[in-house]
């Protein structure tokens, strides 16, 4: 969709991702998920998702899979038309997965959240230029998928807890997301605005253009 976020569709539902100029005071765009096909029950195997891969040189300071492994904090600006308890998960390659859970307290009004992770001691976690985490926002999960909250489960992908909304379930929904900060520690500082030159050079190493 946007600044390296995808997006991954179950069985039979089916939702948007665009650019929006709806954003909380201090951002000027989020990105905006609205469901386009519904599917009220969900599978087993049925994940729908919103996701950022982390290259493993930037977490390879966090020590994760060691006895010195550092938390981390997740921040993020959200608004959705649909109330109730969402999920955010950390999730490895290889995998590693830890759930995590807010709530959208009032429909269609910016609310700003803060989720701390404990750093995993044990699995396997690249620190090269593979993927070293995925930040999964949960639109809706199957049986399969289903975990609880905070806990680190190794070689197993567990996304959201038993009582997460399906998001899916409701046509035209909304989830618009900004702000997204992933950060070491236990604490969520302000968000970290780089000066344009030094945020494309990032971008550029993500870049590539096939010329034939």
């Amino acid at each position: 969709s946007v600044d390296r976020w995808w997006g991954y569709e179950g069985s039979s539902g089916a939702f948007t991702m665009q650019q929006s100029s709806t954003a909380p005071t201090g951002f000027t765009k989020s990105v905006a998920l609205t469901v386009t096909t519904t599917q009220s029950s969900l599978g087993a195997t049925d994940q729908y998702i919103f996701n950022q891969s982390i290259e493993g040189y930037s977490i390879a300071d966090l020590a994760w899979g060691t006895s010195n492994a550092q938390p981390v904090t997740l921040s993020f600006w959200v608004r959705s038309s649909v109330i109730g308890t969402y999920a955010v998960s950390l999730v490895s390659s290889q995998p590693s997965t830890c759930i995590g859970s807010y709530t959208i307290n009032n429909a269609n009004t910016w609310e700003y959240k803060t989720i701390t992770f404990a750093g995993p001691t044990t699995g396997t976690w690249n620190t090269s230029n593979d993927i070293g985490v995925m930040i999964r926002f949960v639109l809706g999960a199957g049986a399969n998928f289903v975990g609880t909250v905070g806990n680190w489960n190794i070689a197993q992908y567990l996304l959201a807890p038993s009582n997460a909304t399906n998001l899916m379930a409701t046509s035209g929904a909304t989830l618009y997301i900004t702000g997204v900060q992933l950060e070491k520690g236990n604490i969520a500082t302000s968000f970290d605005v780089r000066p344009y030159g030094t945020e494309l050079q990032l971008c550029q190493r993500y870049y590539y253009k096939n010329l034939t």
